[in-house]
């Protein structure tokens, strides 16, 4: 006699694995290609090198601007994902070509990274760009910068190069097995080697089957006008862009 599993109606809710089954003692094969498949999947996207130049040339087209191509001091993926400190870090030639473009203070710098997720950042990071761009109207912006084996930090010399009062770090966030192309959005404001974790705001999970890339746009666009407000970002700015919603306050007002 079949009997329902308790859990079934709630595995249509969520990608989380449960109501999977057995099959005698074990799993159902099909649940087991399902986690190979899924396994697979948050592989490449960590190891897939980033093009950056395909990402450049989009660019130009969505813009109508040239992107700025820089590299970590982490010279492959192997040393990449060893050496933390390494991706955190400009390499000499990348160092020199910033330092040749700041010429006047900005107030927002924008690096798209490959982080542990090159899928995420492929999939979506220009396309968020598309969302958020016309909600920061009026804002100096440096010229978007494209860094190869980067990791968050490495916005903070970036954003300092650049003389930018605030930098946004889009980056691949490491994935599960639920959510390979998965991004996130760090701020930093007064970027400057040495920042902690706790002096950024972080928007996370950005794709379609998690924070929408809309929604998404519109928290950052909050974040930074109050970044730039109140100088400053971290623990002592909170995310209250949805109490903006409810008020009805504000450009950067979430949509309803």
């Amino acid at each position: 006699m079949t009997q329902t599993d308790p859990w079934a109606a709630l595995a249509g809710l969520t990608a989380a694995r449960i109501a999977l089954g057995r099959a005698g003692a074990s799993l159902p094969t099909e649940a087991v290609l399902r986690f190979d498949v899924a396994h697979a999947l948050a592989r490449d996207a960590v190891h897939t090198p980033l093009d950056l130049a395909a990402l450049a040339e989009r660019w130009q087209e969505m813009q109508g601007e040239a992107a700025v191509i820089v590299h970590s001091r982490a010279g492959d993926r192997h040393i990449y994902l060893q050496r933390p400190d390494l991706g955190r870090q400009l390499d000499e030639a990348s160092a020199t070509r910033l330092a040749a473009l700041a010429a006047t203070e900005t107030d927002l710098a924008i690096v798209v990274a490959d982080g542990l997720s090159a899928t995420g950042v492929a999939a979506h990071a220009l396309d968020l760009l598309g969302e958020l761009l016309p909600r920061l109207e009026g804002l100096r912006r440096a010229p978007l910068v494209l860094a190869g084996q980067g990791r968050v930090a490495l916005g903070d010399e970036i954003g300092a190069r650049l003389k930018a009062r605030l930098v946004l770090v889009l980056l691949g966030e490491r994935p599960g097995l639920s959510s390979p192309d998965s991004l996130g959005a760090y701020l930093t404001f007064a970027p400057r080697e040495g920042r902690l974790d706790a002096e950024r705001n972080c928007v996370s999970n950005i794709r379609p089957a998690g924070l929408p890339l809309p929604l998404a746009a519109a928290r950052l666009a909050w974040l930074i006008d109050a970044a730039l407000s109140r100088r400053l970002t971290g623990v002592g700015l909170k995310d209250e862009s949805d109490v903006a919603q409810l008020a009805g306050e504000g450009p950067a007002a979430l949509p309803g």
